[in-house]
């Protein structure tokens, strides 16, 4: 069987690789770099809750070990606070910052003990081939070859190879926001909190300034600078370090400067992410970033889409539908996050008009940038598919919970199948539905009583008898959701959709609407159908 080629061996094309496996779909991984990631402490990713818990389950045990969760988040306007949060066990769920080299380390790690996965250093693609039934590249280096597959992801960033191959323009905006980074051993007078500082009043604050911290005392700072301004020198950011920490703590405490960069942040989305076999992810397919939007987190949650329907096609035979969606539902969810941040940028940045002194404006300017640093609102929250190609029918037996049809489901605890208990969020990523009955009360009785009670051998039969492989799961309770209600989830964590008691034709429709529909003859040519 002819393996997934993903170019790239970055964050996103490691991902995508580790969860391809996960749903026994062997993976080469073709980069044009060598096997050691650039150790750059002022480079550092934040990732959702979510999609921290789809790394985990990767098995990159560097999110865990080397990530820091921040306790709370701190908004300043001059020398005002104007908005503290809370995470953790009493308040949101903390997003995870982590150095992007040590993300990149535990993915590959991952990867090297995995054996359905082939990582190739030092191969650089220069030509591309698809025919009817499989994709063809071609890579120079030391060890120039053809390389066959069944379908090819281009995970090779912002100047991709594989885009430009298939010939996809990148139209965009350059230069969007421009930031001094440093990254500095210090300590702070909000020890594990973030901090977004606006017209902070030293002199070489600037419009804005964010502290974010991370493990062992460091800290990244970042200063907002003007689009197209003058070079900045190290005196300058050294300069600029100083005053900083002079300003939060009265004078500068000692402080150990490790890192220091400028970095441009540019708009720009593919105007397609599939062509026939091949598809973009990741900054290959979409740049974002200002305002506080993490392009990297998206990058995973293209992965996380993309990997359970490349596995449901390589197992099945193709289902154009369900290949569709990938660009249908990935890049609607970018382009309308570009979208926000191009309609809020000249709002937060434009420095002038009347606008800019209505009461209120400043505090809700914060509350904006606030989003797209934390994940909420149109700048941050995580996508709904509401028009995705795979969405069911409306029937009538379907219910409304706590979350939106087409939004990532909550992370409540199950009972699993075996009668262990699991968060929700475990279950996923395995190739297969999962069918949540909501039942009040199992927890408290052993699992040989409720299995065979109510409902249960009802729902179990239908759960067996749906077009694809799906489990079954309890739980105490849901968000908004009444008992019996049971959820239908798709192997990426989002609501397919939610009814009124055990309806199996409705479930058997909604799970075939999931999968795009029957797959195409090229099913009879799979032979081992490890699902």
């Amino acid at each position: 069987m002819d393996p997934v080629i993903i170019v790239g061996a970055g964050p996103v094309g490691l991902a995508l690789s580790l969860a391809l496996a996960q749903q026994g779909v062997p993976s080469v991984v073709l980069d044009e770099g060598g096997e050691k990631d650039e150790l750059r402490p002022a480079r550092t990713v934040v990732l959702r809750p979510d999609i921290t818990s789809m790394v985990e389950r990767l098995g990159c045990t560097t999110v865990r070990d080397e990530g820091a969760h921040w306790v709370g988040w701190r908004s300043m306007r001059r020398r005002q606070d104007v908005r503290q949060l809370s995470f953790g066990d009493e308040g949101a769920p903390a997003p995870l910052h982590i150095p992007q080299h040590s993300l990149a380390r535990g993915l590959r790690d991952a990867v090297g003990a995995q054996p359905l996965i082939r990582l190739v250093t030092d191969s650089r693609v220069d030509s591309l081939e698809q025919d009817a039934h499989g994709i063809s590249v071609h890579t120079r280096g030391p060890g120039a070859t053809w390389w066959r597959g069944s379908h090819l992801v281009g995970c090779d960033g912002a100047r991709s190879t594989v885009r430009k191959l298939l010939g996809i323009r990148f139209p965009g905006r350059t230069a969007v926001e421009r930031h001094a980074v440093a990254a500095l051993r210090t300590e702070l007078p909000w020890p594990d909190e973030a901090l977004l500082h606006r017209q902070p009043p030293w002199r070489t604050g600037g419009d804005e300034v964010t502290a974010r911290p991370l493990l062992d005392d460091v800290w990244r700072l970042d200063w907002l600078l003007p689009p197209r301004g003058e070079l900045v020198t190290p005196d300058a950011l050294v300069a600029r370090v100083r005053d900083t920490l002079a300003g939060w703590c009265g004078q500068t405490p000692p402080y150990e400067l490790i890192d220091t960069g400028v970095y441009t942040l540019h708009h720009r989305l593919a105007r397609r992410w599939r062509v026939d076999r091949a598809f973009l992810a990741g900054d290959a397919a979409h740049l974002l970033g200002a305002l506080g939007t993490q392009g990297l987190d998206e990058g995973l949650r293209d992965a996380d889409n993309l990997a359970w329907k490349l596995a449901h096609a390589w197992h099945h035979g193709r289902c154009e539908p369900l290949l569709d969606s990938y660009q249908a539902e990935r890049r609607a969810a970018v382009a309308a996050r570009l979208r926000a941040a191009d309609q809020s940028l000249p709002i937060l940045r434009g420095g002038s008009g009347l606008r800019t002194y209505l009461p209120g404006a400043a505090r809700g300017h914060d509350a904006l940038l606030t989003d797209g640093h934390l994940g909420h609102g149109p700048l941050g929250a995580p996508p709904v598919y509401t028009h995705s190609p795979l969405a069911p029918e409306y029937a009538p037996s379907q219910t409304f919970v706590g979350t939106e049809a087409g939004a990532p489901v909550a992370d409540v605890k199950v009972t699993t199948p075996d009668g262990t208990s699991a968060r929700l969020r475990d279950r996923l990523g395995q190739g297969q539905l999962l069918v949540v009955l909501v039942a009040p009360g199992t927890g408290v009785w052993d699992r040989r009583h409720w299995v065979s009670a109510g409902v249960m051998p009802r729902l179990a039969a239908a759960v067996t008898a749906l077009p694809v492989r799906a489990e079954l799961l309890v739980t105490e309770s849901y968000p908004g959701a009444s008992a019996h209600t049971v959820l239908l989830v798709r192997p990426d964590g989002h609501l397919v959709a939610s009814f009124a008691g055990v309806r199996p034709a409705e479930l058997y429709s909604a799970a075939d609407a999931a999968r795009g529909g029957s797959p195409s003859a090229e099913r009879s040519d799979r032979t081992a159908d490890i699902n």
